[in-house]
C-alpha cells in the first residue's frame, strides 16, 4: 500500500477504503530517537525558532521520509501554521491534500469535505462505510482500555495516552493493532496496581515531552483522562461517518470541547487538571 502522511486526525476510513496506508506524522516525529534534531533541521531550512515545534517536526519527518510523498493537511481545526507547512512541502515536491473542519460544525460543509477527500483518493462511499464498521470494532477495544483506566488501577496514564493517540492511524495496520489491544486487555489482570491516589486529567494537545506521565506518577498522581487523545478514538457511537466527525470535539471551539471535559471531570472523579 502507498503511504500518506496526516498532520492530525482526519476521516481515516477514507484513506483505508482507497487502499492507502495512513501515517500520523506527529507520532513518527515524537517517537524519533532525537525529536529535537528534527526541529533544528527545519529551522536550518528557514522555519522561525518561535514557530510551533510540531509543525517543524512534521516538516522534517516528511522531507526525510523515502515513502511519504503525499500529505493530508488539516487547514481548519488544527494548527494555524499548517498553511505554511503545505507551501514548504510543495516546494520540496510533496503533494498536499487539504481537509477542513468547519468552525461552526456545519454538517453540510463537513459532508462536502469528506466527499472531496473521497474524490481525491478515489474511495467509494460503500467501501468507506465498511471500513467505518471495521475500525469501530477496533476503537471499542481502546474504549475498554480507557474505561479500565479510570475504573481500575492497572492502566497507566501513558498507556492510556498511547493507545488512544494511536487511533489516528491505527499504526498503519488495524488488524495487528486490534490483536495487540486484545492481548493488552487480556494481560491486565497480571499487572500490579498503580499506587497514585491523586486523579488527574490532561487537557489539550498531547504532550511533546515524553516523560510527563511517568513523572506525575512518581509524585503520587495518575492521569485517568486524556482529553484530546480520547477524541482520537471517536468515543461516541454513531453509524454515520459525517456525524462521527461532527461529534469529535478537537477541531471545534472551546465551548463544544468544554461540554465533554466537564462531563468527564465529574464521571471520572478528577482531583485536578493539567
Amino acid at each position: 500500500m502507498n503511504k500518506v502522511g496526516l498532520t492530525t486526525t482526519i476521516p481515516v476510513e477514507v484513506i483505508y477504503a482507497a487502499g492507502w496506508t495512513p501515517v500520523d506524522l506527529n507520532n513518527i516525529f515524537i517517537t524519533h530517537n532525537n525529536p529535537q534534531s528534527l526541529v533544528e533541521e527545519a529551522e536550518l531550512a528557514g522555519y522561525p525558532r518561535n514557530l510551533c515545534a510540531w509543525i517543524k517536526g512534521i516538516y522534517t519527518t516528511v522531507i526525510n521520509s523515502e515513502d511519504i510523498r503525499r500529505v493530508v493537511a488539516v487547514t481548519q481545526g488544527d494548527c494555524s501554521n499548517t498553511h505554511a507547512l503545505m507551501e514548504t512541502l510543495h516546494m520540496r515536491g510533496v503533494e498536499t491534500v487539504p481537509f477542513a473542519f468547519p468552525f461552526d460544525r456545519d454538517r453540510d460543509m463537513l459532508k462536502l469535505q469528506v466527499e472531496k477527500l473521497m474524490a481525491a483518493f478515489g474511495a467509494a462511499r460503500p467501501e468507506v462505510d465498511r471500513w467505518k464498521e471495521r475500525l469501530d470494532r477496533v476503537r471499542r477495544l481502546v474504549h475498554k482500555i480507557d474505561e479500565l483506566t479510570w475504573q481500575g488501577e492497572q492502566v497507566s496514564g501513558f498507556e492510556n495516552h498511547l493507545w488512544q493517540v494511536s487511533c489516528s492511524d491505527f499504526n498503519g495496520d488495524p488488524e495487528k493493532f486490534a490483536w495487540e489491544a486484545e492481548a493488552y486487555l487480556a494481560g491486565l489482570d497480571k499487572k500490579a496496581c498503580i499506587d497514585a491516589p491523586v486523579r488527574l486529567g490532561y487537557i489539550g494537545v498531547p504532550p511533546i515531552m515524553t516523560d510527563l506521565y511517568h513523572y506525575v506518577e512518581s509524585r503520587g498522581a495518575r492521569v485517568v483522562f486524556n482529553e484530546i487523545q480520547r477524541q482520537f478514538s471517536m468515543p461516541y457511537e454513531t453509524k454515520d461517518i459525517v456525524e462521527q466527525y461532527l461529534l469529535y470535539t478537537y477541531p471545534y471551539d472551546i465551548f463544544w470541547r468544554l461540554q465533554d471535559v466537564i462531563k468527564e471531570v465529574e464521571r471520572r472523579r478528577l482531583d485536578g487538571l493539567i
